[in-house]
């Protein structure tokens, strides 16, 4: 079973044990991959298909968000957050605490290491995050917004509804927020990742391997976006929590600076809810009955909600004012001396010593009524921690500068996995271009034409290099890109610098002979060009590619055109954020057949992984497989999987020779990894192969779509779609 994509199937089978009350439906839990589960999985290449969005492909969103009266519509939200409703009221009369969580919960579970999760999609909406642990009684906060989504429908989707509605609640309560920028697409299905092994809520005993958090996982324990507030599995030592800290909120993109920031900030506003035993708590959304429609957590001790209302199982607010941006969490948490307690729930949690602080906090629904503040024990790692308490101390003693660290890390928490500046609208998105949003030049001169498109790639073809050469290196400048959270891609040949350069999978002495003659071919066509027209290096990388598929294609008889679009910008090292970028090493490519023992699953798992990161379908990837072992482009020139007598050449041989029957296929006595095909009339070695080769030919799915394209009347086909997958790859980040 392909675990590392797939939607926590241990959970999804624990649901419908709880919901298949009757023989029918337990057999239609009784899938293919109940009864095989070491088949490799395709559905993620099959995930969010058109027919489940009801908008189709009519919708063009970000002209309707376009059209959209920002200013109008904060002030509708603003309204929201500031009219308490019976059914929940809101905690002193203001609803920004719990829209700031949500936004939080919404944007925090983005990951660097596969770019999956995030706000993008409005994920939140769907299991299992709307039933996270983590997540209890957010499903209200998005009841609360449901008529402001349903005044303004599809021109405002969830996704960003979410997120602007945690920047109004910051801004309604006193804080200058940096901006925003909307963009953000829904989703209509849940997406498919891998959020742990584990088959229980809280539970962490699965992802640590070795003491290390596995890769891509970023939360400490299944169910939480980041890390358990009261410690280590409840542990209550602030100081296990901090090193906690720096592992989740560094696999999330964030720094120690950002992460004093982020947990000062978002605790100075609103309150913890822990009021009543967890027993007093009923099930979650996905298993709420039927009539609860889709709320869940009811809570059935007191009037279960206001005073009585039970989420984390912490209790209490942080501040006097909490509903005021003030310098007061860092106030109290150095000011004060604190001692571990017990909430009403029975989880963890600290408070003042001082008798005076006894009475700081105005009850959240009770009037007359005062409380002390509390801390997490991750708050008290601010304190404890020596590199956490530098800042933090730094910010205590310099608000302004507090402020300014939240408002960037706030902005880069919440629009972090939107990708590209390119990909922002609206009229707040800030001046401001930061690094981790990895910005290319704007092109400032004039672009080349279909003429001058023809020059240069004759002129490619003269360099000297060959097919796989020109191949290779277009591949690895835009394989690079990420559908997940839209990072990498040929735009700002950034394949040139630190550290892609210097990448295993990049054959670096090979890419750098390429890049060198590359170069040379830019410099002396942008010379010989006029008219303030130029070519960048990154056009001309691509350029390189299709030129040389040309003619592979060429070789094996078809004229084809492979389309190209100029325009791309070149990056520079200042513009690199070298530690940033190196999350994008593949640690697989199973395209360049290419598998290091770094990576986080099996090379047939690995193959759907890149594929699904570079947004393909099943016949998408299964050509481009095909057609990149033709043309020779894998990794270290390895001959494993070209399955043909005539290499560089455009040819369907790799699915004719891969499905003969004459080829007796067996595991080699010398290499791990590698099969033998040997000619079954004589035992002469043929041919040799990795599992990401045998794969096309051994899983029936897959075997299906390479008969497609071994058949005597799909040469052509094959080159046609091979063009079409290629050129989508070469323009994944063309926004």
């Amino acid at each position: 079973m392909f675990k590392k994509t797939l939607l926590c199937v241990a959970c999804a089978v624990a649901l419908n044990t709880v919901t298949s009350t009757n023989s029918f439906a337990a057999a239609m839990a009784d899938t293919n991959h109940f009864w095989w589960p070491e088949s490799l999985n395709l559905s993620p290449l099959r995930a969010h298909d058109m027919r489940s969005n009801p908008y189709g492909n009519d919708l063009n969103y970000a002209d309707a968000f376009s059209k959209v009266d920002l200013k109008a519509l904060k002030a509708d939200i603003e309204k929201v957050l500031t009219t308490s409703q019976d059914w929940w009221p809101a905690d002193w009369g203001h609803y920004g605490g719990l829209m700031i969580r949500m936004a939080w919960h919404s944007a925090g579970t983005y990951r660097v290491h596969d770019g999956r999760g995030g706000a993008d999609g409005g994920q939140q909406r769907f299991e299992p995050l709307n039933s996270w642990p983590d997540n209890v009684s957010l499903d209200k906060a998005r009841r609360l917004l449901w008529p402001i989504k349903q005044k303004y429908g599809h021109s405002v989707s969830w996704a960003d509804l979410i997120i602007l509605a945690g920047n109004v609640a910051l801004e309604s309560m006193g804080f200058e927020t940096l901006g925003f920028a909307g963009g953000r697409v829904d989703d209509w299905e849940a997406d498919n990742v891998y959020w742990g092994a584990e088959t229980v809520m809280l539970g962490n005993k699965e992802r640590y391997k070795d003491g290390k958090l596995e890769k891509p996982l970023a939360a400490v324990q299944m169910g939480l976006i980041y890390v358990n507030p009261e410690g280590p599995n409840g542990s209550g030592d602030p100081l296990a929590a901090a090193k906690d800290m720096r592992e989740s909120f560094g696999r999330m993109a964030m720094n120690d600076e950002e992460i004093v920031a982020l947990v000062a900030g978002g605790h100075t506003l609103g309150k913890a809810h822990g009021a009543h035993p967890v027993d007093c708590v009923g099930p979650e959304p996905a298993v709420a009955p039927t009539e609860q429609q889709g709320l869940g957590w009811k809570n059935k001790c007191g009037k279960g909600n206001a005073e009585d209302t039970m989420t984390s199982g912490l209790e209490g607010a942080w501040t006097a004012t909490p509903t005021a941006w003030s310098i007061l969490f860092l106030d109290n948490l150095f000011r004060f001396e604190w001692e571990q307690v017990k909430s009403p729930a029975g989880a963890t949690q600290w408070k003042p010593v001082e008798e005076a602080a006894q009475t700081l906090v105005p009850d959240a629904h009770v009037e007359g009524k005062r409380n002390p503040p509390m801390m997490f024990t991750t708050d008290l790692a601010l304190k404890k921690d020596p590199e956490f308490r530098k800042i933090a101390e730094r910010f205590w003693k310099n608000p302004k500068e507090f402020d300014h660290a939240f408002a960037k890390a706030w902005f880069k928490l919440t629009h972090r996995d939107l990708g590209p500046r390119a990909r922002y609208l609206g009229s707040e998105i800030p001046e401001e271009v930061f690094i981790w949003q990895d910005p290319v030049p704007a092109v400032d001169h004039k672009l080349i034409d279909a003429a001058d498109v023809a020059n240069l790639k004759a002129a490619i073809l003269k360099s000297g290099l060959s097919i796989p050469e020109l191949v290779k290196t277009a591949w690895a400048s835009a394989s690079t890109f990420r559908g997940s959270d839209m990072r990498g891609g040929a735009n700002g040949a950034r394949v040139r610098l630190e550290p892609q350069k210097d990448w295993a999978v990049n054959d670096p002495e090979g890419l750098a002979k390429a890049l060198t003659t590359l170069e040379k071919v830019q410099a002396d066509f942008n010379a010989s060009l006029s008219d303030g027209k130029k070519v960048s290096l990154a056009d001309v990388i691509v350029l390189g590619g299709a030129a040389a598929i040309e003619e592979a294609a060429k070789q094996a008889g078809h004229t084809v055109e492979v389309p190209f679009t100029a325009g791309r910008g070149d990056a520079t090292a200042e513009m690199t954020d070298v530690h940033s970028f190196a999350v994008l090493e593949p640690m697989a490519d199973a395209f360049r057949n290419y598998y290091s023992n770094t990576s986080y699953g099996s090379p047939t798992e690995m193959l759907i992984e890149k594929a699904d990161l570079l947004t393909l379908t099943v016949p998408e990837m299964t050509v481009l497989v095909g057609g990149m072992r033709a043309l020779g482009a894998n990794a270290g020139d390895s001959k494993h999987g070209v399955l043909t007598d005539k290499p560089a050449t455009l040819t369907n041989d790799f699915f004719v020779n891969l499905l003969n029957m004459s080829t007796n296929w067996q595991k080699s006595a010398d290499m791990e990894g590698v099969y033998e095909g040997l000619d079954r009339a004589t035992g002469e070695k043929k041919w040799t192969a990795t599992s990401v080769d045998l794969i096309f030919g051994s899983n029936s799915e897959l075997r299906a779509v390479a008969e497609a394209y071994a058949t005597d009347d799909s040469k052509e086909k094959f080159v046609s779609d091979f063009v079409a997958a290629w050129t989508k790859v070469m323009n994944l980040d063309r926004f």
